[in-house]
């Protein structure tokens, strides 16, 4: 599974930061591993240098292997916990998709 982060000019992307994340998406994805190809982060911040409740978002997409890329969105107050937020969406989102395609 190849993992790639991407941030928008109003979100820094350290390296230390981009491989906590990266970590984190193999430990939790682990069991999908054979079935997702590619991940993709987007983090961004909607309101730029404005001060904004929860305008920190991130966009995970995995692309899976014969099937459509699944997409979630997540907005906290800041990166961290947008990063989180989006990662308990995808693995719900991954285990039901999965559960769908063993029952056909």
């Amino acid at each position: 599974m190849k993992i790639q982060i991407n941030t928008d000019k109003n979100v820094e992307g350290h390296e230390r930061q981009t491989l906590y994340f990266s970590e984190e998406l193999e430990k939790e994805l682990s069991r999908f591993d054979d079935s997702i190809t590619r991940i993709e982060i987007h983090f961004g911040d909607e309101n730029g240098d404005k001060f904004g409740k929860n305008d920190s978002r991130c966009l995970i997409e995995a692309r899976i292997v014969n099937r459509t890329p699944i997409a979630v969105t997540a907005y906290e107050e800041n990166t961290e916990k947008a990063f989180f937020s989006a990662l308990t969406k995808l693995k719900k989102v991954l285990v039901t998709t999965f559960e769908k395609m063993h029952q056909h």
